[in-house]
């Protein structure tokens, strides 16, 4: 090997090595579990270890399920003193342990709305990175746990009408916003979202001294057409859940009069059309009886008989005496 090339070689190694090591180094934070089930009402701490590594700054990141990173809290190496944003910045049921090598988390009074994937994260001046993170699955019992849904029922209406679309909403006992979607379904295409009611709660009403608040959204529909047709859900999505209610199916008048007139049609095209099969089948097979006793080789053959015979073959009523 040419010195030129070792050099290239040796240097392109060290770089490696290099990179390797300081990697290891900024990537030594490490979190303590991946997986917490927890009951509505206990406490939990989430455990995150860091050692010998270059990041300044430290975090934690709430990814709920379909939403996107939350920020819950951030310190500084040299200072420790937490800070909160957001939702997390007036709740005390959140606190954070800086202690040296240590990035760990509490909740308490665990509520449904807990449930996510918390992500502890370290930085230096510029790069950002994630820990493995932890699932917490926080459970409960009873029905106002989770959230539940009804619609209105089915209806059946007349191009031009006009007609809204009810959905109520128990949201449960957690206390997080909830956010709800209309979606249509028809049987030929997929389902679509149509609206959508994001994180308002000033459509519902708290039950007295409860969690458990009932919410009613509408979808108004107006100058309905036949393309309007098929049936519309209702969903929620809160407590790290979403829950769908059973649907309304809008169907027109006219369709089902013309699907019971095309019922009949048929029914009555395949009454006619099974009668001129047998009329055809019948004409048919009085032709080949006329053929066959007319063809001039039946006539010699019955000529040239000593027996005297006499045949009638009749179509139309014309007779035709054989001797």
């Amino acid at each position: 090997m040419t010195p030129p090339k070792f050099v290239v070689c040796l240097t392109c190694l060290l770089l490696e090595t290099i990179a390797r090591v300081a990697t290891q180094k900024f990537s030594s934070h490490r979190q303590e579990a991946r997986f917490i089930s927890a009951d509505v009402g206990d406490s939990l701490t989430l455990r995150c270890f860091y050692e010998q590594t270059d990041a300044t700054r430290f975090y934690w990141y709430k990814q709920s399920l379909g939403q996107r990173l939350r920020l819950i809290s951030m310190f500084y190496k040299f200072n420790k003193e937490a800070t909160f944003y957001d939702i997390f910045k007036s709740n005390p049921r959140f606190t954070l342990d800086t202690e040296t090598g240590n990035n760990h988390l509490k909740i308490t009074d665990l509520c449904i709305s807990d449930s996510a994937t918390y992500y502890c994260a370290s930085s230096n001046s510029f790069l950002l990175e994630f820990a493995e993170g932890t699932i917490v699955n926080v459970k409960g019992s009873g029905l106002n746990i989770r959230p539940s849904v009804q619609q209105s029922p089915s209806e059946i209406i007349q191009p031009g009408d006009s007609v809204t679309l009810n959905c109520t909403v128990h949201t449960g006992i957690c206390d997080g916003e909830h956010s709800v979607y209309w979606f249509k379904n028809e049987e030929d295409s997929h389902p679509g979202v149509l609206y959508t009611h994001g994180g308002k709660n000033d459509q519902c009403d708290r039950k007295p001294n409860t969690q458990t608040q009932t919410c009613v959204y509408n979808l108004p529909m107006n100058n309905l057409n036949p393309s309007h047709a098929g049936t519309y859900y209702c969903a929620v999505a809160s407590c790290g859940h979403i829950v769908f209610g059973n649907g309304t199916k809008l169907s027109f008048k006219d369709e089902e009069n013309i699907g019971a007139s095309v019922a009949y049609f048929l029914r009555g095209a395949f009454t006619f059309t099974s009668f001129l099969s047998v009329v055809l089948a019948f004409s048919v097979y009085l032709m080949n009886k006329e053929n066959c006793c007319n063809s001039p080789e039946s006539q010699a053959n019955l000529s040239s008989s000593d027996v005297k015979v006499s045949n009638k073959c009749s179509f139309k009523n014309v007779f035709v005496d054989i001797v």
